[in-house]
């Protein structure tokens, strides 16, 4: 009995040793899995995104795969302290596709204005180029710009300017044969462009004057019709622009117009010899109403009807009685007046010439 007795008092004491052991060890177990498993708010911002995410991880990018989060080749983050718990920030890499005067590169930004990264770059911005969006403009992903370099200057050359063809329908010759009475003769221009050249190359080319030095000559062709074979070959050939006379000149008119014609003489009354303009009367030097037609202008006068050939005359005189579309023609003789009467007739006006005459009257 008494043996019993001892015996259950040494294990009652064994017991206490034992738990006396046990509660340590239990405290200690308790405190690491406090330390092992304590939580970490984070609070995390990608763009417009804010993800708040409490984890026991302490690495960012196992944090970020935590919340859901990928990130690309480009893209990187910042981590700093905050009030609400560990701030994390996604910096997204946005490719941005650059054509620097027709070389295309590609750069990687994180939101920066357009300036900022062409200066990063080292891409030219001068006064010389031209950027396709404003250079305040915040990048983002997929933006494409163009930088060129773009040179306007004025540019002053002489270069040739090409002859016209001409064709007049001849009736005295044979269908389909053609006659060249004048080659074609280039002119020469004096030209001032203003050019645009961009990343080197001319864009833009805008004539700003053009100075004919030297007047083109036509070529004037003959083409037969084969109407009158047998006709008068003495009569002058009129066509667009150009007046053959019999003798192969060339003469070229700029406009044409009908008036109706009166003759005079200088043997007659009140005929002095001496027109308005104190040239010599004589055929060719017509009488005009000078506000209708200018002093000093040539022109080639035919009847509607053919019979008359007037030929060249110049405007050198007047009269009271010429007004308007009237001129009036002069002949050598009374008779040759009044064989021509009063007709209807053409004007072909070969444009200003240089007066030869006496200028008083321009006074």
């Amino acid at each position: 009995m008494q043996r019993l007795i001892a015996f259950a008092k040494a294990r009652k004491k064994w017991l206490k040793r034992g738990a006396a052991c046990v509660v340590p060890l239990v405290l200690l177990v308790l405190m690491l899995s406090q330390t092992a498993f304590a939580q970490i708010t984070y609070v995390i911002t990608d763009g417009d995104q804010v993800v708040v995410h409490t984890t026991s991880a302490s690495d960012p990018a196992a944090v970020l795969h935590e919340a859901g989060l990928q990130l690309g080749e480009e893209d990187t983050y910042t981590t700093q302290a905050g009030t609400e718990g560990t701030e994390i920030t996604v910096r997204r890499g946005q490719i941005i596709t650059i054509d620097n005067c027709g070389v295309q590169l590609q750069a990687c930004s994180y939101g920066e204005t357009l300036e900022e990264l062409l200066t990063r770059l080292e891409v030219p911005m001068g006064t010389d180029y031209q950027v396709s969006l404003p250079l305040d403009t915040e990048t983002y992903d997929g933006m494409h710009v163009s930088v060129e370099w773009v040179v306007e200057e004025e540019q002053t050359y002489t270069a040739e300017v090409p002859f016209e063809t001409v064709y007049c329908d001849a009736p005295t010759l044979a269908l389909g044969e053609e006659k060249v009475v004048t080659e074609g003769v280039p002119g020469e221009a004096l030209y001032t462009d203003h050019v645009t050249y961009v990343n080197g190359e001319e864009s833009q080319r805008e004539n700003l004057k053009t100075e004919v030095t030297t007047e083109p000559v036509s070529r004037v062709v003959l083409r037969g019709t084969g109407e009158d074979l047998d006709g008068d070959k003495n009569q002058p050939i009129i066509g667009n622009g150009v007046i053959v006379l019999p003798s192969g000149e060339v003469l070229t008119y700029t406009h044409a117009d009908q008036y109706w014609a009166t003759a005079y003489t200088s043997w007659v009354e009140d005929c002095t010899g001496t027109t308005a303009t104190g040239t010599q009367a004589r055929v060719g030097a017509i009488a005009v109403d000078p506000t209708v037609i200018p002093y000093g202008t040539r022109m080639f006068i035919v009847t509607n009807d053919g019979e008359y050939v007037y030929g060249i005359a110049t405007a050198e005189d007047c009269g009271g009685g010429i007004k308007g579309n009237h001129v009036d023609l002069f002949f050598n003789t009374v008779e040759e007046c009044f064989q021509f009467g009063v007709r209807d007739c053409i004007i072909y006006f070969l444009g200003d010439a240089e007066w030869q005459g006496d200028t008083d009257w321009q006074e």
